[in-house]
């Protein structure tokens, strides 16, 4: 449920001499393809007692609650409550210092096949947004209690991504119109601290040049690997695709697709002071999802 979405940091290193930073074919302008890009959305539910059950939304992201309606503590100062209405009906719900975060209405399908999510974030200001997520069954057989995987959730039209050159074969990656927002990566294979305020103590980074059109980037929280991210570059240059694993999760996080707008990259490149959470920014943390991003959003507010 907490699931949609999530953050991480590039880092890689040099393959070849020959591959320079003043030819890098990252360089330029970068605009999201929605219609080819993809985002899922994995949850996991487990028994844990009577009436007690274990919810993963992420790496790391893990409640365990006694299912009787009570707010308990939660994940980064948050409650959570489960409420079980029917055999085949669910209401879950977040809350910090009393402010509901969001709600959860779950309902099983008559064959246990499908989990209809009923989900609805609230800002500060009292505002709702909701989405109807529909889950598929990936492991399990009855009940609730399984792997659920969703693509509900649509990429946005309008992302674009700015990649300029950064000290030698570093690269600093902008997603928003601040110069100042973009997050810049050395390529030397070794374990950085994430500096981001968002981010929880213990994460770090580390990556790789896989070939001159390929990186791989690895997240870290606490010395263990929590998820990947490939960056692909397409023989003609045109195409960038951006894909993210968690660990434990059968399914990708996202497949992202951008189209090259232009080969120049105007912005300098300046500041690393850590963007707003924006799942669809490769450089984002992996352990980011949607229940997970709802409860940073209250952190940083």
């Amino acid at each position: 449920m907490l699931s949609r979405t999530f953050r991480l940091l590039l880092v890689a290193c040099l393959v070849t001499s020959s591959a320079s930073a003043a030819n890098d074919p990252f360089v330029g302008k970068w605009k999201v393809a929605p219609s080819k890009s993809k985002l899922n959305d994995e949850m996991k539910v487990e028994v844990a007692g009577a009436n007690r059950y274990t919810l993963t939304f992420a790496p790391g992201a893990v409640d365990t609650i006694v299912a009787d309606g009570s707010d308990q503590p939660a994940l980064s100062g948050t409650t959570l409550s489960v409420t079980v209405k029917g055999p085949n009906s669910w209401v879950v719900i977040r809350k910090m210092k009393g402010r509901t975060l969001l709600t959860g209405y779950w309902t099983l399908s008559e064959d246990g096949k499908t989990l209809n999510d009923a989900y609805t974030e609230y800002a500060p200001d009292g505002s709702a947004s909701s989405i109807p997520y529909v889950y598929e069954r990936t492991a399990g057989s009855s009940g609730f209690q399984g792997t659920w995987d969703s693509d509900s959730e649509k990429v946005k039209a309008g992302i674009e991504l700015q990649i300029q050159r950064y000290e030698g074969d570093g690269l600093s990656f902008n997603s928003g119109s601040d110069a100042k927002m973009a997050k810049k990566l050395k390529f030397d294979g070794k374990d950085y601290p994430d500096l981001d305020p968002n981010e929880d103590a213990g994460s770090a980074y580390s990556g790789r040049r896989v070939n001159e059109r390929s990186l791989e980037i690895t997240q870290k929280f606490k010395g263990k690997i929590t998820g990947t991210r490939q960056i692909e570059l397409s023989t003609d240059l045109k195409t960038l695709t951006v894909t993210v694993r968690l660990v434990g999760q059968s399914r990708p996080k996202s497949v992202l697709v951008y189209e090259r707008e232009s080969r120049a990259s105007p912005l300098p490149c300046m500041g690393s002071t850590p963007p707003g959470i924006n799942e669809a920014d490769p450089t984002v943390n992996v352990r980011t999802s949607r229940y997970f991003r709802c409860l940073l959003t209250a952190l940083v507010i």
